[in-house]
């Protein structure tokens, strides 16, 4: 352990009064320094996100020093970063399951506040902001499967100029603007463009607003009852320092290990044949699944019904059109959503407590519902058609024609089937188990500095703790 010896102190003490004179930071860091945290482990979600979002910035920095921004030449830059740059292809697995555990950590986070109300007034702003990271994580995600130009990233950049064809006179302007031509045109500049600068510059705006400004600003919400004895005396919690600066670090260095592991245990693009192999135009797709952050999507490509309308001269594909439709009102209704509730409920009060979701039971079961339908979607990728030609790669599950024929009717029913079902079942559970567990006492607030103390329901202005 090291010893701060006196000259060093007086140093330290100099240093502090210079800034404090100029800056006036102990204003500000005292109060910062001694701000409760929640202590629960599901509050550091949120961290491991933003932690797993530097390390995407800092291992996409070291692969733009050796990728080929053109459609010749990016996959064989991506391939001899892989094999031939010393710990090319360490750095690669690291960027790629840190996006991963990126995405998985959004979808957990976004998961705990919808089913605890955490999005309620006055934290409506921070969820909005949420749901748009969300979004721009996921455009990214698609950005970044599609730069290293072999069949399976082009395979799906195809499919989506697909859909912008389809689209009647605007979808070819649109295209063209977008490639420069045909496919692939000028695809990979300009997604590389769109991948390293636009995106991140706005997320690296976002995610420190969401995660700092609007958090610290509005303040943490607080389980009810959580480790409080009946009386409600004290915070489940501890200031920022050192209690919440050490949990954090922890929680760092834990993702850190575990990133490090999966890109050490599970290179990507080990195997160079197959869906890891370069792009030929003309050339049939890949027989692999899509990533599972994709899956969803391409899940209910499979599933919709081919509906086509006629108007005039234009034929329209309706049934192509759904699913990027179904995702668009999904995202519009995750940002409406905290106002409808509170339409819906009448209250229009300031929350600080988190709910138990079976305190909530309508808001649970549509949550659980919607968690049911995305998982029938993503089914719709599990199994394919066993593929025409013997020497294609197989995917992982094959079936005949006739039985995925079935298989999809199946899933089409289950699209609306599951989901209803869920919700009921999930209502009823939330009735029963509130009925056989009676609300706890709630928490009450310990002031951060001078003045009475207040309940955790109680308005008051100014950040709260």
């Amino acid at each position: 352990m090291a010893v701060l010896r006196p000259g060093a102190a007086r140093a330290a003490r100099a240093v502090a009064l210079w800034l404090d004179e100029r800056l006036g930071s102990a204003r500000w860091l005292r109060p910062a320094l001694r701000k409760l945290f929640p202590g629960h482990w599901s509050f550091l979600l949120g961290e491991l996100a933003l932690y797993a979002f530097a390390l995407l910035v800092l291992t996409g920095a070291f692969l733009t020093l050796f990728y080929e921004p053109s459609a010749g030449g990016a996959h064989p830059s991506v391939r001899g970063l892989s094999l031939e740059v010393r710990g090319g292809l360490l750095v690669r697995g690291l960027h790629h399951w840190s996006a991963t555990v990126f995405v998985l950590a959004i979808v957990a986070h976004l998961c705990r506040v919808f089913f605890t109300g955490a999005f309620r007034r006055p934290r409506e702003p921070a969820w909005i902001l949420g749901v748009v990271i969300f979004g721009l994580v996921l455009a990214e995600s698609f950005l970044g499967v599609s730069l290293p130009a072999d069949r399976l990233g082009f395979t799906g950049l195809r499919e989506a100029q697909g859909l912008l064809l389809s689209v009647p006179v605007a979808g070819v302007y649109v295209s063209r603007l977008l490639f420069g031509g045909d496919f692939p045109g000028e695809a990979v500049p300009r997604l590389f463009t769109a991948h390293v600068l636009l995106v991140p510059g706005v997320l690296l705006a976002a995610v420190p607003l969401h995660a700092l400004v609007l958090t610290w600003r509005q303040g943490h919400t607080e389980r009810r009852g959580a480790g409080v004895p009946a009386a409600g005396s004290r915070v489940s919690g501890g200031p920022f320092f050192p209690s919440f600066v050490a949990r954090s670090a922890g929680t760092a260095l834990a993702a850190a290990a575990m990133i490090a592991l999966m890109a050490t245990l599970f290179p990507v693009g080990a195997g160079w044949a197959g869906h890891h192999g370069p792009y030929h135009p003309g050339a049939p797709p890949p027989s692999a699944q899509p990533f599972w952050y994709a899956g969803v999507l391409e899940g209910a490509l499979r599933l919709a019904p081919p509906w086509e309308v006629t108007l005039g001269s234009y034929t329209l594909p309706v049934g192509l059109w759904l699913p990027p439709l179904a995702l668009a009102v999904f995202f519009v209704a995750l940002l409406v959503y905290p106002f409808a509730e509170r339409r819906v409920t009448g209250e229009r009060g300031e929350h600080h407590l988190l709910d138990r979701p079976a305190r909530a039971p309508g808001r649970t079961a549509l949550g659980v519902a919607v968690l049911v339908l995305f998982a029938v979607l993503w089914a719709g990728t599990w199994v394919s058609v066993i593929p025409p030609d013997p020497w294609s790669p197989q995917p992982t599950l094959v079936t005949t024609e006739e039985i995925y024929r079935g298989i999809v009717y199946g899933l089409r029913a289950a699209v609306f089937v599951l989901p209803a079902a869920a919700y009921a079942l999930t209502r009823a559970w939330c009735h029963r188990r509130a009925r056989r567990r009676p609300e706890s006492p709630a928490p009450t607030r310990v002031p951060e500095g001078p003045g009475p103390a207040r309940g955790p329901e109680d308005p008051a202005p100014g950040p709260r703790s």
